[in-house]
Parts: structure tokens; C-alpha cells; sequence
């Protein structure tokens, strides 16, 4: 990949997260990068291809940072290793919420439906990723409704706070799986 469409990516996705999609125009995103708006378009044919490459490539980061969870879980519990990558993700990129969530809230109403099925394949994306570990459905569907609630609280509530209590829930639900 070049590296103006790294930067604009990475500009792109950090002015997204932070200000949301329909308030941050191309013009924004090209200043901050520092590349012409003829560049942008030398890349992505509009705005909406540039959120589906950012979109795609936030997933690949989260679930590569989920990774180490399965290859070296912590007290030899994946779920619970799972559980505080989550929360050191939601530190590492702020308390803004689901940059998916929004995605889907800012363009559930648009014409172009493509970024709401992306969203919605990359939730259903996490409960496969959890039964690919061994997890059944339902487990799969608790732990994605824990990373999605913590997310969420997060957002208002003390990030310490949601952390303990994601961990305590884990434990009382995976207890199981624990050993």
C-alpha cells in the first residue's frame, strides 16, 4: 500500500471515530493527511468507498488484536483473555463507542445500504470468530453481547468500572472453561 493512501486511511478512521461520518468531509480528510483531493480519488471513487476501506481495515486490526488471546491465553482461559484484549482495545482507541454502530446509525437511512450490510456482516463476523475457538452459538452470541455492551458503557460509564465487571461476568458465565 502507498503510503498517502496509508495516511489517508489513517486520518480517515481517526477523524470518523472521533467525529462521525457525515460531519467530517473529503476535503478535512485530505488536509489532515496532507495529499491532494486528487489523490483521494486516485484511491477510492468517493466517500463511502474510503469509509468501507477504513471500516475493513478497523476489523482486520481488531480482530488481529484479538489474535494473541487464542494463541496465549491468560490463565488458560480464552474467554477471559478475550475479555482484557477487548478492554485494552477500548482503551487503546478511546471510549468513543463502536465506530461499526455509528457507521450503521449515520447510514441506515441513506440510499447507499452498503455500509449497513458490511456493519452487520462484521457482527455476525464476531460470533464466528467465537465458535471458530470452540464456543457454541449461544456462548458465542454471550460473549459478542458482553464486547458489544462493554463498548458501549464504556462510552459513560468509568472504563475500570466496565473492565471488572466484564471480567466478573466472563468468569460467572464461562466457569466452566475455565480450566
Amino acid at each position: 500500500m502507498s503510503k498517502k493512501k496509508e495516511d489517508l486511511l489513517k486520518h480517515a478512521e481517526d477523524l470518523f471515530y472521533k467525529h462521525g461520518f457525515h460531519s467530517i468531509g473529503l476535503k478535512r480528510v485530505v488536509k489532515e493527511a496532507n495529499v491532494a483531493l486528487m489523490t483521494l480519488y486516485n484511491h477510492f471513487d468517493s466517500k463511502e468507498d474510503l469509509i468501507l476501506e477504513v471500516l475493513k481495515r478497523r476489523e482486520k486490526k481488531y480482530f488481529s488484536y484479538l489474535e494473541p488471546s487464542v494463541t496465549r491465553p491468560k490463565n488458560n482461559s480464552i474467554a477471559l483473555s478475550l475479555a482484557e484484549n477487548h478492554i485494552h482495545w477500548i482503551r487503546l482507541y478511546e471510549t468513543n463507542g463502536c465506530m461499526f454502530l455509528r457507521a450503521k446509525e449515520e447510514f441506515s437511512s441513506d440510499s447507499n445500504q452498503e455500509i449497513v450490510r458490511y456493519v452487520n456482516e462484521h457482527k455476525k463476523s464476531l460470533i464466528r470468530f467465537f465458535e471458530k475457538l470452540n464456543f457454541n452459538y449461544c456462548e458465542s452470541t454471550r460473549l459478542a453481547l458482553l464486547f458489544e455492551g462493554a463498548t458501549a458503557l464504556s462510552e459513560i460509564l468509568n472504563v475500570d468500572d466496565v473492565a471488572r465487571e466484564l471480567i466478573h461476568s466472563i468468569k460467572h458465565l464461562f466457569e466452566n472453561k475455565l480450566n
